[in-house]
């Protein structure tokens, strides 16, 4: 009995997760809180309602509110070669306007990180004519992911998606979680897996 009392009482002492709070005023924020980026570092902050809305559509200012719409690109039309022509060293990419540096970034994710290379602009110019939906993007804080890995023998059709820039950051962030050896494991494959596949409808999180 005495045993048991103790096993209750060390449940209700063991250490809380640390409580996330708006990096603007301070307050308490839940799982689902709303981002900013700070464009000239390319840097994400954590926002409660209320400051967030201090930034939509504010063009001037030091922070960008992050959106949150997600859109599967079904109809985008990228070859083969225009995909090579990029020269991209991996098959998992995306490519956002970025206003500081007044021209269009492509990164991939790696395990040290976001990994930023320099895009061939003719090719990519090619890309953005035949897809208007590029010119919908908002800068800085809107990005066009692409996830063209073939895994296993198996060719699956390449994905493209129109996604708020902390999802990019979040991708980098799983992939440098879970990364081990020279091809990552097993483990970082079935998350970026489940991360494709819950992308439509995952709340906006750290």
């Amino acid at each position: 009995m005495q045993s048991a009392a103790f096993d209750a009482i060390r449940r209700f002492t063991r250490p809380r997760a640390p409580l996330e709070r708006c990096d603007l005023c301070g307050l308490a924020l839940g799982a689902g809180h709303e981002h900013l980026l700070e464009p000239a570092a390319r840097r994400l902050v954590c926002a409660c309602g209320a400051c967030a809305v201090l930034f939509s559509g504010q063009a001037d200012t030091r922070f960008k509110r992050v959106p949150r719409r997600v859109r599967a690109l079904n109809d985008f039309r990228l070859t083969e070669a225009q995909w090579e022509g990029l020269r991209l060293p991996i098959d998992l990419a995306f490519f956002f306007d970025s206003t500081p540096h007044g021209r269009t970034i492509a990164c991939y994710p790696s395990p040290a990180g976001a990994t930023e290379s320099l895009l061939d602009l003719e090719t990519w110019d090619e890309i953005r004519r035949e897809n208007p939906v590029l010119e919908s993007l908002a800068p800085d804080v809107e990005a066009l992911l692409v996830n063209r890995v073939r895994r296993g023998g198996t060719a699956a059709a390449p994905a493209h998606f129109l996604v708020p820039i902390d999802q990019c950051f979040r991708l980098v962030g799983l992939i440098r979680s879970h990364w081990r050896g020279f091809t990552g494991g097993s483990v970082v494959w079935e998350e970026i897996d489940r991360f494709f596949a819950d992308l439509g409808g995952i709340p906006c999180r750290t």
